[in-house]
């Protein structure tokens, strides 16, 4: 019976269906002064990220665009392949830039915008292209 009364104590209650969260009730220039906090935090760690050193094209590449780009997959040039990179590498850089950052159909393929992983930045695309450019030439 001992068993059963430790069950229904209110300290083994309030363990079992206790709060799972709180609620917190702000005036309007309390919210405004928690956003503007929480803007703040997230500025400072984006500019530490960016402080933080180059973005590495190797190490997107690997992670966002091998699978195609590694294999040739869907019409994507293989890396080190000179002779499918050299018509897009005369187009200039910043073509292609736009094509991996916007996307592009073309008579071979297509690139899908950022390779289809919006979580990347211009500037991790970019070095991705990079990275590929010169590992093709």
């Amino acid at each position: 019976m001992s068993a059963l009364a430790d069950h229904n104590s209110a300290e083994s209650l309030a363990n079992r269906v206790g709060a799972v969260g709180t609620l917190n009730i702000m005036t309007a220039e309390e919210a405004a002064a928690a956003r503007a906090e929480a803007e703040a935090a997230a500025a400072s760690a984006a500019s530490t990220e960016v402080a933080a050193g180059p973005v590495d094209g190797a190490g997107v590449y690997n992670t966002a665009c091998a699978a195609c780009h590694g294999a040739g997959i869907a019409g994507a040039p293989a890396v080190g392949d000179a002779a499918a990179w050299a018509d897009r590498i005369a187009q200039g850089i910043d073509t292609l830039y736009t094509h991996a950052v916007d996307g592009f159909q073309g008579a071979a393929g297509i690139m899908p915008p950022k390779g289809g992983n919006m979580a990347l930045s211009d500037e991790q695309v970019h070095a991705a292209v990079d990275h590929m450019v010169e590992a093709s030439r």
